[in-house]
């Protein structure tokens, strides 16, 4: 979800506010990463001859242009790729899902691939491909290496990757297309755009299913094939079917109450040595209203781990019960060895838009860090709607962000901001976070866009500190009785800051907008946008910083550190160094690890809203980053890959 802040100003005080928009809404490691080392969503690189003693030698190495500028107003435009190295070629997957292969070194183009997607397909965005060696051919055979991309029309296909054609044994000439489990109502209301899972030759698809269209939506299903032949091989629906199913009990109208989303729209994680695939799933439809699926509604809303081999349960923990509130699960898990009384463990981290931090045993399930089941909100809901008295919380590791507002903690860069901020909320349903949305209109914080958000966190493992980025602007859900909304038809998915939903099939029409005072500016004392390192043995934050100047936001001289709400996430390196781009500032940086200051940043042609990539070739080392921002914040927008190295 969305949201953006805007204003006019009188004075530096004022100007601050003017013209921002946010979204409230996973490097290459080595010389040539393992498909397992990338899908462990650690987003380290053992890398070191770029390191906090030299980094600011770096300059521009190459820059490309995709060429793919899209100008259709209703779709969704966002550069989110995270570029690989595959076959010794650096493959980036554009906004219309294009493959390009370019030379690592030089920034060359050497093949393209195009799956001529529909150009009515409204989703334009990619967030990365995966790769895949078939031991058992032979060591020169096309398609030995191959690579498997979602389509927005979704379909998968499996492309070589040394030609970028397409590998004709996989389905039916290289491609697979994939049932969408009813009559879509628009181009690509059901899209693939995150990046598949292979675990041990199957190769497993997560889908986007458009945000509060209707109740009644299409089934978020995950879909798996062999690897070699694109034959199916299992479907998991994160939403029971059927009576038989253990998740059956926990929708309180049965199964014949449960109908669509569900869906896992960001990066799966995979630890082959244990068969196991783990999918960070979605709410069911709709967002932000529930009265048509009373109950705890598992498995959305959690993690679960399924059997490669069979898609079958092999465990599930749920971090929002009953979700109203657009709490997606929505970062690929990071899988580490982790210390744990003593010894080594097989652990799983999860990061959630409520800036609350999960940990498992990736094998068993077993929480290693407790939780308590809190009591949470149960005045206010609109009428119809179902509360879950519960919610769990992590117990010894901090929160990454407020979890709630009251009219107390209103912000404003003169008294008369904050002020009109702190009446403003009083006049909403504001407290504690799971407050639920309502028809006078429901104080979200964290917002739908996080806390954590798509990009995740990346690990250390040395340090076992791991690095995330989060948004702190809040928002405002307001739901309107069907009779007095006015529902603008045009907008089929999300595109901007400010939206109403149509969520047919429901009583209520979903409002959603920024929290702002009248100058524009978030309700909210900054960094707006903010990067965190946590101790995950402590359970302590070791440093947080703004994360992104207001400078080109507000047309100001000189930088200012308020933070930017954005998207994308960061890479750490063995030379100690914390990459990122993230802002509405076009610019990347590199954070000394240890301390969180800023050792090294550069200007980039558009915002760079995607996880950079670093890899050696030739003995040089390279950092390379995906700038061509995102519709929905108003971010600007372009089509480049730049690559960093150090001066020679």
């Amino acid at each position: 979800m969305t949201a953006e802040w805007s204003g006019t100003g009188i004075g530096l005080a004022w100007i601050i506010g003017v013209c921002v928009a946010l979204l409230a809404t996973t490097a290459v490691h080595g010389a040539e990463p393992s498909t397992d080392e990338r899908q462990h969503g650690l987003k380290y690189s053992p890398l070191e001859q770029i390191n906090t003693t030299n980094v600011q030698n770096l300059e521009r190495a190459w820059e490309f242009h995709t060429g793919d500028l899209s100008t259709q107003k209703q779709a969704l435009i966002a550069f989110e790729d995270e570029p690989g190295l595959i076959a010794g070629n650096l493959v980036v997957c554009t906004t219309s899902r294009r493959l390009i292969a370019l030379d690592p070194a030089t920034g060359k183009q050497r093949w393209t691939y195009d799956p001529k997607t529909s150009p009515a397909a409204t989703m334009k965005k990619c967030r990365g491909i995966a790769a895949w060696v078939d031991e058992q051919a032979a060591p020169d055979a096309a398609c030995k290496t191959r690579i498997f991309l979602g389509t927005a029309d979704y379909r998968l296909v499996a492309i070589d990757a040394r030609s970028g054609k397409a590998c004709p044994e996989f389905g039916v000439n290289g491609e697979v297309k994939m049932q969408v489990s009813k009559p879509e109502i628009f181009p690509g209301e059901v899209s693939a755009g995150s990046r598949p899972a292979v675990v041990n030759g199957v190769v497993v698809v997560g889908s986007t299913v458009a945000d509060d269209q209707r109740f009644d939506a299409p089934s978020g299903r995950v879909l798996a094939f062999d690897a070699r032949t694109g034959k199916p091989a299992w479907e998991f629906d994160p939403l029971p079917r059927d009576t038989s199913n253990p998740a059956a009990e926990t929708w309180l109208k049965g199964t014949a109450g449960v109908e669509g989303g569900g869906n896992v729209w960001s990066e799966m994680a995979v630890d082959e040595s244990l068969d196991l695939v783990y999918l960070p799933t979605t709410s069911p439809s709709v967002d932000f209203y529930g009265g048509g699926r009373p109950g705890s509604n598992a498995y959305a809303d959690s993690i679960v781990a399924l059997k490669g081999s069979t898609g079958q349960v092999a465990w599930s923990f749920q971090f929002t019960h009953h979700n109203i509130w657009d709490y997606d699960t929505p970062a690929q898990p990071i899988l580490m060895d982790l210390p744990y009384n003593g010894k080594m463990i097989a652990a799983l981290v999860q990061n959630t838009k409520t800036g609350l931090i999960f940990i498992f045993n990736r094998k068993t399930g077993e929480p290693l860090l407790p939780y308590v089941e809190r009591p949470v909100p149960q005045e206010g809901a609109a009428p119809g709607e179902w509360l879950s008295p519960t919610q769990p919380f992590p117990v010894g590791m901090p929160a990454l962000s407020a979890l709630q507002l009251t009219p107390d903690d209103a912000w404003g860069f003169t008294f008369y901001d904050r002020w009109k901020c702190s009446k403003r909320i009083a006049e909403l349903s504001h407290g504690p976070m799971y407050t639920p949305p309502s028809l006078k209109g429901t104080v979200l914080l964290p917002s739908a866009a996080g806390g954590a958000n798509w990009g995740g966190g990346a690990y250390d493992p040395k340090s076992h500190l791991m690095v995330v980025p989060t948004n702190r602007v809040p928002m405002i859900v307001t739901l309107i009785p069907r009779a007095e909304a006015k529902i603008n038809k045009d907008q089929a998915i999300e595109t901007r800051g400010s939206m109403m939903f149509a969520s047919e099939g429901t009583p209520y029409v979903t409002k959603i907008e920024p929290l702002l005072g009248p100058m524009g500016a978030p309700c909210t004392a900054p960094p707006w946008a903010a990067l965190t390192a946590v101790d995950l043995v402590s359970g302590s934050i070791r440093w947080e910083v703004p994360l992104g100047s207001v400078d080109k936001l507000a047309h100001l001289p000189f930088e200012w550190e308020l933070g930017t709400p954005g998207a994308g996430g960061p890479l750490v390196t063995a030379g100690g160094l914390v990459f990122i781009g993230y802002t509405l500032d076009d610019r990347i940086r590199a954070f000394d690890l240890r301390t969180g200051k800023t050792v090294w940043k550069d200007s980039l042609p558009a915002a760079g809203m995607a996880v950079p990539v670093t890899y050696e070739v030739n003995g040089e080392q390279y950092v390379v980053l995906t700038a061509g921002g995102h519709s929905m914040y108003g971010s600007t927008m372009g089509d480049s890959v730049v690559a960093y190295k150090l001066k020679h």
